[in-house]
């Protein structure tokens, strides 16, 4: 019976780490998507303050 209370400590534990490096996975994809509006937000303002003072 010990054996199989082990194995299923084991078992969680993997699940665990499995479950853990998936939301670090999922952090960083929507940090770097994050990333990826704030600059091409910044380059689209920046291009129309640009045109507003040429004019």
């Amino acid at each position: 019976m010990t054996d199989t209370s082990d194995a299923n400590k084991e078992r969680n534990r993997e699940i665990a780490r499995n479950e853990e490096a998936k939301q670090v996975t999922g952090s960083i994809r929507v940090s770097t998507w994050a990333v990826a509006v704030v600059v091409i937000g910044g380059g689209i303002l920046f291009t129309l303050g640009w045109l507003a003072l040429r004019s």
